[in-house]
């Protein structure tokens, strides 16, 4: 089963800070992870983790020590959802 990938607007801003920012390691990481949520968004490279606070099945993997991607997995329609990809869970 191969999962659609969707990115909220909060997701593709934080994409786009990264572009303009140059890290080139956060985006090769973020291209990784894609990759790797669409075979299986529960295991993978970045540490995966489920957020027990969080309502829903909410995960997230580690891009460096400052930034996470969260991330929704939506099994009924195959679809997960990247809710940001900056910032330590909600510290923005």
């Amino acid at each position: 089963m191969i999962f659609q990938i969707k990115l909220s607007d909060e997701a593709e801003k934080d994409i786009l800070s990264f572009r303009k920012s140059g890290n080139k390691s956060a985006l090769k990481k973020i291209d990784i992870f894609i990759d790797e949520l669409r075979i299986n968004p529960y295991s993978g490279t970045g540490k995966p983790e489920r957020l027990k606070h969080k309502n829903g099945n909410i995960w997230s993997r580690r891009i460096d020590s400052k930034n996470r991607l969260v991330y929704s997995v939506e099994e009924n329609i195959v679809t997960v959802e990247i809710i940001s990809a900056k910032g330590h869970y909600g510290d923005k």
